[in-house]
């Protein structure tokens, strides 16, 4: 893995307010990893012929603390961030994660949200809203148990997953986002079932296109349900209308069902590339920055942390690191640029 630095010109003042990319995306999004690990093997994130086999997870040494982690989001915050996502890996693995949200729900004006595959959530959602969680997204690939244990590939039974939701919702979490990477031939025959599990319940299920992030899932754009497909395939037992998005960049397009029995994602990185409004900047477990998702190296910001240099030089090596993104890897993706080798989603966070 590349251990590049980012460089710190001496005439760059630490800036502030809105930053803005070469493109004119602002930042407004962080996503912050905080472990490498996870209790599951989903077939399109940690397969096990990789994870299991020679895959070299990181020391303990080597992960950001919380103080580091929250000394970064200030600066972030600064530069316009308002929302943070904690990921993984699984992050509820992370011990004391509620210590860590406290302290950056604690930051003005920014909202705590977590993405888990839900199975700890039992035991942990009531700590998490108490120290300041607003949501949580959950992912959840089909309600069929043989179907959801073979992709998770760990024998975790859909159960366990259900639930975490339901401990969620108890807590305060909702309403919940439940993530469905929709792969043809694995998975796609749950996509009405859990429409139909899900409408009226007041949570938010989404569909997520099988993406080629990292190098290790065997990713084939004939394995992609398209989002237009999975609209047309819910329509036709629950009709839908198109929703307007809630704000500029929102990655998930919505539709609301007709009858009133709520509403519906779809995120459409394959086939309705979204790139010219993302805002998202990604901090991985050990802090490195990344601009986006399908990067193949990172800005190491952990150098800078532990020399150590002050808030006016942090501040400036981001700011050089988002004016000078020029990423779009969703609008030029072939299938060359599918074969690039690229940063694990596990790592990175999705």
């Amino acid at each position: 893995m590349l251990r590049q630095r980012p460089s710190i010109p001496a005439d760059l003042p630490a800036p502030t307010g809105r930053l803005v990319d070469s493109r004119g995306r602002p930042v407004k999004d962080l996503r912050i990893s905080v472990t490498d690990r996870c209790n599951f093997r989903c077939v399109y994130c940690m397969p096990k012929a990789v994870f299991d086999k020679d895959y070299a997870f990181l020391p303990r040494e080597s992960l950001l603390s919380f103080e580091e982690i929250t000394r970064l989001a200030r600066l972030f915050a600064a530069h316009g961030v308002t929302k943070i996502r904690l990921t993984g890996g699984e992050p509820l693995l992370r011990r004391n994660l509620e210590r860590l949200v406290a302290q950056l729900a604690a930051i003005p004006g920014m909202e705590v949200t977590l993405t888990t595959n839900g199975v700890l959530l039992p035991r942990k959602a009531a700590a998490l809203k108490a120290a300041g969680l607003a949501r949580v997204t959950v992912s959840l690939d089909s309600l069929d148990d043989a179907t959801f244990r073979a992709m998770n590939d760990m024998d975790v039974p859909v159960a366990d997953v259900l639930a975490g939701i339901d401990a969620a919702t108890a807590a305060g979490l909702g309403p919940i986002k439940i993530n469905m990477v929709v792969k043809r031939g694995m998975n796609d025959h749950e996509i009405v079932p859990l429409a139909r599990h899900f409408r009226g319940s007041g949570h938010i299920l989404r569909f997520i296109e099988f993406m080629d992030v990292g190098s290790s899932n065997g990713w084939r754009l004939d394995d992609v349900v398209p989002s237009a497909e999975v609209v047309r395939r819910i329509g036709a037992h629950f009709p839908l209308e198109p929703v307007d998005p809630n704000y500029t960049g929102e990655v998930a397009e919505r539709w609301r069902y007709a009858d009133g029995g709520g509403e519906i994602g779809v995120i459409s990185s394959v086939t309705q590339a979204f790139c010219s409004t993302c805002t998202r900047a990604r901090l991985s477990t050990e802090g490195r920055l990344y601009t986006c998702l399908f990067a193949q190296s990172g800005h190491d910001l952990r150098a800078l942390l532990r020399e150590p240099r002050s808030d006016a030089e942090l501040s400036a090596a981001i700011g050089a690191v988002w004016q000078a993104r020029d990423d779009r890897y969703s609008e030029i993706r072939t299938a060359a640029t599918a074969g690039l080798r690229k940063i694990e989603m596990s790592y990175i966070g999705g």
